[in-house]
């Protein structure tokens, strides 16, 4: 209890008494003006395009993780040659630190001579603008994001998939269950409690991207990879406006607290033990 409070629960508690302030990080003075931060953010056109932009980057990302995650866990959990080389592969992204992988793909998303449009153009398709084009910045993103995660989400579903039960899978072999309705029926219910942990964790992750935003396209081009959270960067470490920064905080804290109740709820529904 020590350390979560020091660490967490009174920095928490301190970030919501500035988002009631005005302070620019270096005045020993701290103005108490209530509740306008609030009013203004509210009333800010960026606030709303960051908060739509950070929830479609929450779905892109987490589900196309999870999916792909669990077919990559399906295809090597048989006994396939080489599997282990391959589980290594698809892992080895994941202990890859963010900013040097985000540093390599943004030579591969260079429009002039990166290796993504020279695959374009080889197969006859035409060139995209990737990380300076507002239509595609967040694709690109999106695709690194992806590609550094899956193989995390794969190992857990290996994990799970190697502790379903085999006289399950015997009874509904029996009972004249197909690989498909195996699947459906005994498999995925299952796995489920792998699947709302990687749910949760993935969700709160993607609402966190810093990383990558930053090294690959600093919230541009025009704002369309700017986050909550990058906006938060911005008010606080480039305009010095910890008020704003702090409600920022205190906003994608309740949504992320949101996500995780709702998915919890949910859970607790859908699920018999």
């Amino acid at each position: 209890m020590i350390p979560f409070t020091i660490f967490w629960l009174g920095p928490l508690v301190y970030v919501f008494y500035l988002s009631f302030t005005e302070w620019d990080f270096m005045s020993p003075d701290k103005l108490f003006v209530g509740l306008d931060n609030y009013r203004y953010l509210f009333e800010n056109p960026a606030f709303y395009k960051a908060l739509g932009v950070t929830l479609f980057f929450c779905i892109g990302t987490v589900v196309p993780v999870i999916v792909i995650g669990l077919g990559l866990a399906l295809l090597l959990n048989t006994r396939m040659k080489g599997r282990g080389f391959y589980r290594t592969l698809l892992f080895s992204p994941w202990v890859t630190p963010t900013v040097a992988v985000s540093i390599v793909w943004s030579w591969i998303f260079e429009p002039e001579a990166g290796f993504a449009n020279t695959v374009l153009k080889f197969f006859g398709l035409p060139e995209l603008g990737w990380l300076k084009d507002p239509q595609w910045a967040l694709v690109g993103v999106l695709i690194v994001t992806i590609w550094k995660l899956v193989g995390w989400a794969m190992i857990f579903y290996m994990v799970a998939l190697n502790n379903v039960p085999e006289d399950l899978m015997e009874a509904a072999d029996l009972d004249g269950a197909n690989r498909f309705q195996r699947f459906m029926r005994v498999t995925l219910p299952l796995i489920s409690p792998t699947t709302l942990f990687l749910f949760v964790v993935l969700m709160i992750q993607s609402l966190q991207a810093y990383d990558q935003i930053n090294v690959l396209t600093q919230g541009g081009p025009s704002g369309s990879t700017r986050t909550l959270l990058y906006m938060y960067y911005q008010s606080a470490f480039e305009s010095f406006n910890i008020g704003e920064a702090s409600t920022v905080a205190t906003i994608l804290i309740i949504i992320c607290m949101l996500f995780s109740l709702l998915t919890m709820t949910v859970s607790r529904k859908t699920t018999h033990y």
